[in-house]
């Protein structure tokens, strides 16, 4: 249990991966302070609200990516070494959170 627990990959990221969610984190970020400065200039508030949603969903999508890397590597391994009761529902307690 104690690999698989240890707040980190039992697979390391590839460069690529790295890459590809940090890139999707910036947009996030720039979107944020998209936002900030629309509320500033004092924008209409339903297209603030467009831009909260459009953060929302594109947060999700990182989520639901990493989610899935998780899955095809840390909770497979897992349950390979028989250690996936442990790693599921570490799992299913942080899809409670992320569904929230």
């Amino acid at each position: 249990m104690d690999k698989f627990l240890r707040n980190q990959p039992s697979k390391p990221r590839t460069r690529d991966e790295k890459e590809k969610t940090i890139n999707r984190l910036k947009r996030i970020e720039g979107q944020v302070r998209g936002i900030q400065k629309m509320v500033e200039e004092d924008r209409y508030c339903v297209d603030i609200l467009v831009q909260i949603s459009a953060i929302q969903s594109a947060l999700k999508n990182v989520g639901f990516s990493v989610t899935e890397r998780h899955i095809n590597h840390c909770v497979s391994d897992a349950i390979r070494e028989g250690e996936g009761t442990e790693t599921i529902e570490e799992l299913m307690s942080v899809l409670k959170q992320f569904s929230k």
